[in-house]
């Protein structure tokens, strides 16, 4: 059994990017899908002009999440689990 533990031990060394690393990207991804969503969401209107696309949730708040979601998925690839 000593051998088969040792073999996955460098299995999981070899890799680049652990469990951990995937499921923090996956996260960050998912921060920018909803960031994403946020700014372009809206009600579509037949008029020339309309003024909901100066609220703040569309310029500051989108935005910010998905910027936010882009350094988190920086950190989750340079995330290495301590020993």
């Amino acid at each position: 059994m000593v051998e088969k533990e040792d073999k996955t031990m460098i299995e999981d060394e070899s890799r680049p990017l652990g469990k951990r690393n995937l499921l923090l990207i996956a996260v960050a991804v998912i921060m920018i899908i909803v960031g994403f969503v946020i700014t372009g969401s809206g009600e579509p209107s037949d008029e020339t002009f309309n003024p909901d696309i100066f609220s703040t949730t569309r310029i500051v708040i989108g935005p910010a999440i998905s910027f936010i979601g882009f350094v988190f998925t920086l950190f989750a690839i340079l995330y290495k689990k301590r020993k």
